[in-house]
């Protein structure tokens, strides 16, 4: 059951909602400007190019992924890149006893692996190649399947990255086996 409210309390409360009103509307603006500040700075990197002729890969995903990384050189290989971001798995052992069940470290930049992980969340739904490999590797487990899947998906996509970064190169499709 619901009560009408006193015409006092109804005043203030329309008062209240119209300044928080005003104040998003205010902070919706200045994101907008500082998004427009942040590409014209970025337009000129060289790995924004890069980055952003990954089909998929905006400017937001492009922006973050090179604050993350900063110099590509800083890291020895992929591996190191991926173990940055937290995208290494822990090694389970003892004596000839291998865990086939191994967690992620999550041990590294949670920022750089979630524009990791969400940079291959959207490269997935453009590009064959990291399909297939998405839905082969859902269909591996029975449970966990799209966190699994998407996070392999990452690690491959941290290869792709490092490459690209590391020869300063803008992506090209791989071509077909078979011309037609």
């Amino acid at each position: 059951m619901s009560y009408r409210l006193g015409a006092l309390a109804q005043e203030s409360i329309n008062v209240v909602l119209s300044v928080l009103v005003r104040e998003i509307r205010a902070l919706e603006k200045n994101i907008k400007e500082l998004d427009k500040a942040i590409e014209q700075v970025i337009v000129v990197i060289p790995e924004y190019q890069c980055l952003t002729s990954i089909p998929g890969v905006g400017k937001v995903y492009a922006a973050g992924l090179i604050a993350e990384i900063g110099q590509i050189e800083r890291f020895e290989d992929q591996t190191k890149l991926a173990k940055y971001a937290g995208l290494s798995w822990k090694v389970n052992q003892s004596g000839n006893y291998q865990s086939q069940n191994t967690p992620l470290t999550k041990q590294g930049n949670r920022y750089f692996r979630y524009y990791l992980v969400e940079a291959a969340n959207s490269v997935k739904n453009y590009l064959p190649e990291y399909k297939a490999f998405y839905q082969s590797k859902y269909k591996e487990v029975p449970k966990h399947q799209h966190k699994r899947a998407l996070v392999l998906t990452a690690r491959k996509f941290t290869r792709l990255v490092d490459t690209l970064l590391r020869k300063h190169q803008l992506y090209t499709p791989p071509r077909s086996v078979i011309e037609k």
